[in-house]
């Protein structure tokens, strides 16, 4: 009687953390709905729009969001590891409300009539605050299923992650819809999403939690380990003296600046195509299906690397995003936004699956036991590619539009698919 009660207990708990898992990960994709913010930032005040900042510095707190994401998930999963997934979360969920909301302030306090003090602010609450709440709440969900799911990592981990990019295709609509209600101002939906975001990850998080160690599922034999350590502990320490880890956090930072550059640019770039993006209002559509596509190549490309393994996967998913980033950069002006929203999803499709493969390839590799902290430091890649993708978008937008900017890109995915293969000669599989 007893074992059934704790069986039943524990599947109920595998589920729940399922549920948590998307709540929380759904408000923290909202990051990538950035471009409507960038967007309204960025339009000139002869086109209606209100503050006239120029590409660069409206990518800025969008990459430092990015950046303080990847640089917190380090602690994250030193801290999460030690006292499981709630608490950490939790914490994430406040630190998350608390930085967006007080970025809302920047028009109450004066700074969106100045391009350079507003970019500062933005990037100190938006981008530091925000994006360090990010970081700790993102890996808690990632790290719990990991050990939940160890007979479907990568479909769970994948399951997981889409929340992520469905957050973005939610906020998207949310954050227009905002903008217009205000008047084309950021500051009062910055602050309404700040406590929308703060009670979400907070309930959301309270699901979170680790099965009793060892437990395995009825009827699951796991694998002989394919670590590169002693059974499944191996720490960050040895793990970043393995060349496996390094070709894995470079192919992490070429392949995710591809997809964060057309993330945080999509809108713009869709506007300069086709006119129609700007006479029909037409940005959180384009942006929403990409986020469509990058919510299903999470769930996809992780379920077809547990079928096929994940260096097969990840040189698959890495050349159609080359072909997908070429096509984008030789769209001709004035090509119909269909065709452009068409590419945009491929890329989103491609980009999304790096957040099912990347942890499931650092726990193939390294452990299931330490994948917190040691997906934590894998996980800087993306703070890289976030920095990366803005300075592509920012400088080269800038001084021969998106075209070079997708090229250049396109380039760094193809050097993504040559480290997958060097990685696959040094492990032999």
């Amino acid at each position: 009687m007893g074992e059934n009660f704790m069986s039943e207990e524990k599947i109920g708990n595998r589920n729940m953390v399922v549920l948590g898992a998307i709540i929380v990960q759904l408000c923290l994709g909202s990051i990538y709905a950035w471009s409507i913010f960038q967007k309204a930032l960025y339009t000139t005040i002869a086109a209606g729009g209100l503050y006239e900042w120029d590409k660069l510095w409206s990518n800025l707190p969008f990459a430092a969001g990015l950046a303080s994401f990847a640089l917190f998930m380090i602690f994250a999963g030193r801290w999460q590891d030690r006292v499981g997934p709630r608490k950490v979360s939790t914490f994430g969920g406040i630190l998350l409300g608390l930085g967006v909301a007080l970025s809302g302030l920047v028009d109450i306090l004066g700074f969106g009539s100045g391009m350079i003090e507003g970019t500062i602010y933005l990037v100190i609450t938006y981008g530091i605050i925000g994006g360090a709440g990010i970081g700790f709440a993102y890996v808690c969900p990632i790290a719990a299923l990991v050990k939940w799911f160890p007979d479907k990592r990568g479909l769970m981990t994948g399951v997981a992650v889409a929340g992520f990019g469905g957050g973005a295709l939610i906020f998207n609509y949310v954050e227009q819809f905002l903008i217009g209600f205000y008047g084309g101002i950021i500051g009062i939906p910055l602050i309404i999403l700040g406590v929308v975001y703060f009670i979400f990850v907070v309930i959301g998080s309270q699901m979170l939690v680790n099965p009793p160690s060892g437990w395995l599922p009825e009827g699951y034999t796991p694998p002989t380990t394919t670590a590169d350590g002693a059974g499944t502990g191996m720490m960050p320490g040895a793990m970043i003296r393995t060349s496996s880890f390094w070709l894995l956090w470079l192919m992490f930072v070429f392949a995710a600046t591809a997809g964060l550059m057309t993330l945080g640019n999509v809108v713009s770039a869709a506007g300069e195509i086709d006119t129609l993006v700007e006479t029909l209002q037409l940005g959180a559509l384009i942006a929403g299906i990409m986020s469509i596509f990058n919510a299903a190549g999470r769930i996809v490309w992780g379920r077809v690397s547990d079928k096929i393994g994940r260096i097969s996967t990840f040189v698959s998913m890495f050349l159609i995003l080359a072909v997908a980033m070429f096509a984008f950069a030789f769209v001709p002006t004035g090509t119909s936004w269909i065709v452009v929203t068409v590419i945009a999803s491929v890329i989103g499709f491609c980009f999304g699956g790096n957040f099912a493969l990347f942890p499931s390839a650092t726990a193939d590799y390294f452990g299931s036991e330490n994948v917190g902290k040691n997906y934590g430091v894998v996980f800087t890649a993306y703070g890289i590619a976030g920095i990366l993708g803005a300075l592509v978008a920012g400088t080269f937008g800038t001084i021969a539009g998106y075209s070079l900017a997708f090229l250049i890109t396109g380039v760094l995915a193809i050097i993504a698919v040559l480290l997958t293969l060097g990685l696959k000669a040094k492990r032999g599989e």
